[in-house]
This record gives structure tokens, sequence and C-alpha cells, in this order.
């Protein structure tokens, strides 16, 4: 593919406030030993890292894009909205996601009374052990906790065997509605993107209703170029992209060295045929 710009924008990775495991100034540290010019972070529900990493970028001449990434519960399942250039001080935002971080410690106890019941006892409170934000303990962190135990050899099994629908320890959870995810990103002066549509359990006809869903509450692109992505997703959320008017985004979703399948910053650049999310933003790099 011919890229549109050679700007190495990563715009969707994670810090230990939420699931991951670098602490903000760490992970802005090593996007920027990779050559990342444009670095989003993006925590789960959470705004808490914005201000460390933003502080971080600067003094290391990374263009620092304030974001978060929305859990939200449409068609049944979880599909992820992440927010882009937001002000993350604006009182609508911070409250639906305050709202959105509700009953999850509920779910936790849950998640370890089902894994309990299948062999493993003390999963909530080795879960804990890996959480930085104990207000967003997730499935995460119970998977790093079973490779611990040696219940399985790495997190990818961990999702095979426990967590996912059908096995032990998975809890259905009622996120944010949709339209109000988006409604809340644009409020808050951002940019909805839908988070790596290629990697939901949708037919053809189901993804294509949640990116007309989206597209009609208000949402400004979807992630082409994506970690949870293969090359020829690549291509086909590149069209997409183009039949719906959608801008495209490139984010590696990076949680830590190990486990994630792209580092900060490696992924391919975006095809030429997509406008990137970043064309037209203030002091735009292209």
């Amino acid at each position: 593919m011919t890229e549109i710009s050679p700007l190495n924008a990563d715009l969707h990775c994670h810090s230990v406030v939420s699931d991951g495991t670098l602490e903000p100034e760490a992970l802005v540290e090593r996007a920027h030993r990779n050559g990342v010019q444009m670095l989003a972070l993006t925590d789960h529900d959470e705004i808490g890292g914005l201000a460390q990493a933003e502080a971080a970028a600067t003094a290391r001449g990374i263009r620092f894009v304030p974001g978060v990434e929305v859990s939200v519960t449409w068609g049944h399942q979880t599909i992820h909205v992440v927010g882009l250039r937001i002000d993350y001080r604006d009182p609508r935002l911070l409250e639906g996601l305050q709202r959105t971080r509700g009953g999850r410690e509920q779910r936790a106890r849950e998640i370890a009374a089902q894994l309990e019941n299948a062999g493993i006892a003390g999963a909530y409170e080795g879960a804990l052990q890996y959480v930085g934000n104990p207000d967003l303990i997730s499935r995460s962190h119970f998977a790093r906790y079973l490779v611990e135990i040696g219940a399985c050899a790495d997190v990818s099994q961990v999702f095979e065997r426990y967590l996912v629908e059908g096995r032990p320890g998975y809890v259905a959870h009622r996120w944010a509605r949709l339209g109000d995810a988006v409604r809340w990103i644009r409020d808050a002066g951002g940019d909805a993107v839908l988070a790596h549509p290629g990697r939901y359990k949708l037919s053809a006809g189901g993804l294509w209703s949640l990116m007309a869903e989206f597209a009609e509450a208000g949402g400004t692109g979807i992630e082409v170029v994506s970690g949870s992505h293969t090359p020829e997703q690549y291509r086909t959320f590149a069209q997409h992209a183009v039949d719906f008017g959608f801008r495209a985004s490139r984010g590696s979703d990076f949680h830590d060295p190990k486990e994630s399948r792209v580092d900060l910053g490696r992924l391919p650049p975006l095809p030429w045929s997509v406008v990137p999310i970043w064309h037209g933003w203030e002091d735009r790099s292209e």
C-alpha cells in the first residue's frame, strides 16, 4: 500500500490506569523510543493518566492527543469507541465515564465466583494485584493472574479457556449506549472513532448496521490499521471508511510489551485511499 502520510501516529494504547501494565510516563518513553510522532493514551472509561502522559509527551517532542476508550453495549456484545482530542475536564464526559465504570467491582466478584466453581480459588484477590485503578478491574487482570498461577500458558490461552461467553468466568455487563458514548465524546470537543471493528463477532450485515448507527450518531472515524486487524482487514476497513465517509485511524491497542500483538508505533501506514483522522485538526501534521 502507498501511504497518504508518513506520520507515525499511534492513537490507541493503554496504561496501568486501566488494563495496561506501564505507567503513563513509561508508556510515552517507549513510544518515543519507537519513533512515535503523535500519541493518544486511550484508557478504558478513565482519563486519570492523561495529564501525566501529556507532560511526558510534551517534554519529548511528541504531539499528544488526549483520549479515552468508552465501553459500549451494542447487539448484546461489548463494542469500544475511542474518543480523540477530548477535553478531559468536560463535566458531561466525566459523568458519563463514571456511570460506565460503575458495577465493575460486582462483575469482578461474580467472575471470581465462577472461577472458584471451576476450581480456581482466590481469583479476585489475585486479579487485584495487577490493578492500578481498582475502579477498573477487568478480565485482563484476571487473565494475568491465571497465567501467574499456571492455569494457562499465556493471556491468549486464557481467553480460549476462560472469561469468554460459554466458558467459566464470563459475566456479561451492561455498558454505555452507543449514542451516549458518541455524544459524550462530541460534547467534550472530540472525535469518536469505532475501535478495532474487525474484532467484533458480527455478520457482514451486523457490522454494516453497527457502522451505519455509529455514523448516524455522529461518529467521525474507524480504526483501519489496528493491532487487532490482519493486513486483509486493513484493506476491508479502508473500503468501509470510504463507503461511509469515515476518517481512518491507526492504533496499536498496546497494553504490555509481552502481551500485545503489536508494539507502539510499529504498525504499517494507513492506505492511500483513506483520509487520516488527524487531517484537518488544528496544528495538523500531515
